[in-house]
């Protein structure tokens, strides 16, 4: 459950490319779950594209508009998952105050 004073970054951006937030302590709502699940689309996107990078990392053939399509790729996946990975940082920081601090 979320403090109410805690937002949750959202895995999609607002106009602008500004982050977009979520103020709500029902972690079981509409919008909470449509965040788990784009979420989870993202990581397992981004695990497949690792198996496709180090396809073509490997294959000698590989052009350089091949490199430069998975370099592009593989950035806008690792964006994702900051994203997520700083969301879900921020959701235990606000579920286990304390925790971690000397």
């Amino acid at each position: 459950m979320m403090p109410r004073n805690e937002l949750r970054l959202l895995p999609w951006s607002g106009p602008d490319g500004k982050p977009c937030y979520l103020s709500t302590d029902d972690s079981g709502g509409y919008i909470s779950r449509l965040a788990d699940n784009i979420e989870a689309v993202q990581l397992g996107m981004a695990t497949d594209l690792v198996e496709q990078v180090t396809a073509v990392l490997g294959d000698r053939d590989a052009g350089p508009e091949d490199l430069h399509r998975m370099l592009t790729e593989l950035t806008g996946a690792l964006r994702d998952v900051l994203r997520v990975a700083t969301s879900r940082g921020h959701l235990l920081a606000a579920s286990n105050p304390g925790q971690g601090r000397s």
